[in-house]
């Protein structure tokens, strides 16, 4: 028998810490808690002072894992990111000098300001967790969650990241401009000191590994599968689109589905979850056509269109086989 109750119950002691500091967007840190029972990578696309660096902070405090910074900018080089090998005169061999990749929540902060080189050097990490310095492959430890950051307003400066590496990203999120009452709240939290020095781990790296391993087994009915494949193949023929879902994208939002079933506390899969994750899982790994960018559809636009006239299966009973 599944027990779906000990992700709830993890889900809910995160939420509950991350709250500590991070005033509402509760519907962004559960997304961040299904990337990180997926094992994904999440790319944070917000205007300066929302709080994204804050929220990373608070999530690798949160979980006990080594946080590791990276300020991307134009100068920085790859071995900045992977580290680099030294010869060491008195063993008379090289030594690996790890870098910040090296870490269990790497925050790469502005990742759009270093160029397509530097850029590069994420995507062994992030696809394999394994990092290659000097022909040396290292695996990277458990758990590792790539957030980055970049700004969607100020592009002067700044270099697009490939598709190769945008499609590596389990989600691209936004945290939004908060409330009045919310900004009310930051601040009188934050007026007299920061709640993040007194934050402290509230879950273990096994506890992780194990919802891990029951949001794999969440139950997805066929005809749901049939769903997202319809939905899937509809971005690839559309005209709007260049560039349609990959697999990997169509694994991404499988996987995703699963783990916010679960964090929901089903055992099983629902429609609503599929149309929940489509925008954050599958609206950045779209491209545009040059018609669509001259006619000023956006892909967001687009990608709702295409989820409103994909029939949506009528079943009664997800949670059984056929």
């Amino acid at each position: 028998m599944l027990d779906i109750s000990i992700v709830q119950q993890i889900a809910q002691t995160v939420r509950s810490n991350v709250a500590r500091v991070i005033v509402g967007k509760d519907e962004v840190i559960d997304l961040l808690l299904v990337a990180l029972f997926c094992e994904g990578h999440v790319l944070l696309e917000d205007v300066p002072g929302i709080g994204k660096t804050t929220l990373a902070k608070t999530l690798a405090r949160s979980i006990g894992a080594n946080f590791q910074r990276i300020q991307f900018t134009p100068d920085l080089l790859p071995s900045d990111i992977t580290g680099v090998s030294i010869y060491n005169q008195e063993t008379q061999h090289f030594e690996y000098r790890a870098g910040p990749i090296m870490s269990q929540l790497l925050l790469a902060d502005e990742i759009n300001r270093a160029g397509p080189r530097t850029q590069s050097a994420l995507l062994e990490a992030m696809e394999e967790r394994q990092v290659t310095v000097d022909g040396v492959t290292r695996a990277l430890p458990y758990p590792f969650l790539v957030l980055a950051t970049q700004n969607p307003v100020e592009l002067e400066g700044t270099f697009p990241l490939p598709e190769a590496q945008v499609d590596r990203f389990l989600m691209r999120l936004s945290l939004g401009y908060p409330s009045r009452e919310e900004e009310r709240q930051i601040l009188r939290r934050f007026r007299t000191a920061n709640p993040l020095v007194e934050l402290s781990a509230v879950i273990s790296t096994d506890e992780l590994r194990h919802a891990n391993q029951i949001c794999r087994a969440v139950f997805v009915h066929p005809v749901l599968e049939d769903y997202l494949l319809d939905l899937v193949a509809a971005t690839r023929n559309h005209p709007s689109f260049a560039l349609g879902v990959s697999p990997r994208g169509s694994l991404a939002i499988y996987r995703t589905m699963q783990a916010l079933a679960a964090v929901r506390g089903r055992t099983y899969v629902i429609p609503e979850d599929i149309k929940t994750l489509a925008a954050p899982v599958l609206a950045h790994r779209l491209a545009p056509s040059m018609d669509a960018r001259l006619h000023g559809q956006s892909t967001q636009q687009v990608l709702t269109s295409l989820l409103n006239e994909t029939p949506v299966p009528v079943e009664e009973i997800w949670s059984q086989s056929p």
